[in-house]
């Protein structure tokens, strides 16, 4: 018997055999990733000769959020890849709701971080009040025997993109952590179960564009996602068995707003913006 095919850890967002293979392969679950705060579980998905690594995460090792006490994280996680994948920046891993071991969970395609995919090209604790050429200021933190550095992320593309999609799916839990650059240039987000709340609960790292004009990219972007999201859209219908209805309204609000202003979305006041840990 020859050995499965491995599949690239990159997300192929066109590739319908990858959708084929994480929702229909057979789930074997090789261990825990113990830093996350409910079930994650790295598997391996094989199926009619393809094999690829994944994360699955069980609705059963979810523990309970008071603020978010409709439907569940793993729905969210994959309406957030539903919404990236209308973009089509293909910003989040390819991510499926399936049966599992442990019962019905999310299923996303592991994504391999390499030495050339740091993070810290991306965040930085620097010191000075302004920050260098190449990239945007996000705030001062505390880092011990009284002094503060400024915290700063990279004026980038992919960054960008990113911040507009957490405005979109109202991410309450952006951190530095979440986001994962590879070698050959992407960069996905990840973690998105704390999103779509009908209340404005955006928590982000990636504050450096708040008040700025959205590109025109990013403009006609969300329009798409207006149209994809009205009442025969094909998102829309991909949504409702996800979220509740009154997350899909408040997600088409959003959208809505974000094109009237025509600005990036600014920390409200109501609440800490940046989350915690940062990292």
């Amino acid at each position: 018997m020859s050995a499965p095919e491995r599949i690239p850890p990159r997300g192929v967002t066109t590739d319908e055999p990858l959708a084929g293979l994480l929702t229909h392969g057979e789930l074997t679950v090789r261990g825990r990733i113990r830093e996350a705060s409910n079930a994650a579980l790295y598997c391996t998905v094989a199926h009619e000769g393809r094999e690829a690594a994944c994360v699955y995460k069980p609705v059963a090792g979810e523990r309970p959020l008071w603020d978010f006490p409709d439907g569940n994280l793993a729905r969210r996680e994959v309406a957030a890849y539903e919404v990236s994948e209308a973009t089509g920046w293909g910003l989040v891993p390819p991510t499926v709701l399936r049966e599992g071991p442990y019962g019905e969970g999310m299923v996303q395609l592991w994504i391999e971080v390499t030495t050339e995919g740091d993070t810290a090209e991306l965040l930085a604790l620097v010191d000075g009040e302004e920050p260098e050429p190449g990239w945007k200021a996000i705030g001062f933190a505390d880092v011990g025997d009284d002094r503060t550095a400024l915290l700063v992320h990279a004026d980038d593309e992919r960054l960008r993109r990113l911040a507009v999609l957490d405005a979109v799916i109202n991410n309450a839990d952006r951190k530095g952590g979440h986001l994962l650059p590879t070698a050959e240039g992407r960069l996905y987000g990840i973690d998105h179960g704390v999103t779509f709340n009908t209340e404005n609960k955006l928590r982000t790292l990636l504050w450096g564009w708040a008040g700025e004009p959205l590109t025109p990219e990013a403009l006609e972007v969300l329009k798409g996602l207006q149209d994809a999201l009205g009442a025969e859209g094909a998102l829309a219908g991909r949504l409702s068995a996800l979220i509740t209805g009154a997350e899909l309204d408040a997600t088409r609000a959003r959208v809505a707003v974000l094109l009237e202003t025509g600005r990036h979305p600014e920390p409200s006041g109501e609440w800490p913006a940046i989350p915690w840990p940062p990292v």
